[in-house]
């Protein structure tokens, strides 16, 4: 019985995730949410390598003191084929078991919300680098690699603005557009694997990237817009993430799931 509690209170017991961009932000705790699910965690990064380390600590920091850890840290650009192989590779050779969950939480937006005819191609071109080349290089790697009969989980961080439509956020809006497209027919193509596809849009969330470049009067419209007069936290994120990482989501495929609080 004390087995069966055990397995009940940690779904993801000894499954290896890899969460990409989880060095800060809805990536941060969605990797510690899942740790605290019972899973083994890739923290990845590409900029942020003291804060990635600070994340696996503190999930390590909860393994007894002679347990192999529970978290390690990889450096990898997303947008970047080879360091995205690698990147798995580094999962299946730390933890020495197959990949059961992705979680692709990179992302990266234009902080001064120009309109399309004032958006730079270079501007365009990185956000559309990072996520929807980034967003198809880990779903394209995670089709290939991850546990296959049972347990296998891709879940990609998409955005509400897909649904708000919003001035000032084309570039942006347009590249998880792509992303929410694109889970939508990996999941079909996925079909006889067990392995499910889904998107988390959340709305407004209080974290760096929503904060950058934008004013308090934007910040306020934001707060203005949610039924529940507040922007999203992490942890409102964090949990659904955790639900679709698990066997209890395992008909919710295909899917699109906005976390916005009535935003949109």
């Amino acid at each position: 019985m004390a087995t069966n509690l055990e397995t009940h209170s940690l779904p993801l017991k000894d499954r290896v995730a890899i969460v990409t961009g989880s060095s800060r932000g809805i990536g941060r705790d969605i990797a510690i949410h899942l740790a605290q699910l019972g899973a083994k965690l890739v923290i990845n990064y590409t900029s942020s390598s003291a804060q990635a380390d600070l994340v696996a600590a503190e999930i390590n920091s909860s393994a007894s003191p002679d347990s192999p850890p529970r978290a390690i840290v990889v450096k990898a650009d997303v947008s970047d084929p080879a360091q995205v192989k690698s990147l798995f590779d580094s999962a299946e050779q730390a933890f020495g078991s197959p990949i059961h969950v992705l979680v692709n939480s990179a992302g990266v937006l234009d902080p001064k919300y120009p309109s399309i005819a004032d958006t730079s191609l270079e501007d365009f071109d990185r956000i559309f680098s990072v996520n929807t080349r980034g967003a198809f290089l880990c779903c394209k790697e995670a089709a290939n690699r991850l546990k296959r009969g049972g347990g296998g989980r891709i879940i990609l961080l998409s955005s509400s603005l897909v649904g708000a439509l919003k001035p000032g956020f084309g570039a942006y809006t347009a590249s998880k557009a792509a992303v929410e497209t694109m889970v939508k027919i990996l999941a079909k193509e996925l079909k006889g694997t067990s392995i499910t596809a889904n998107c988390v849009a959340p709305g407004p969330i209080a974290t760096d990237m929503f904060f950058d470049g934008k004013s308090e009067e934007m910040v306020k419209r934001a707060i203005d817009e949610s039924p529940l007069c507040r922007l999203g936290e992490t942890k409102d994120v964090a949990p659904v993430v955790g639900f679709l990482a698990t066997d209890a989501s395992e008909w919710v495929n295909g899917q699109v799931i906005r976390v916005n609080g009535g935003y949109v």
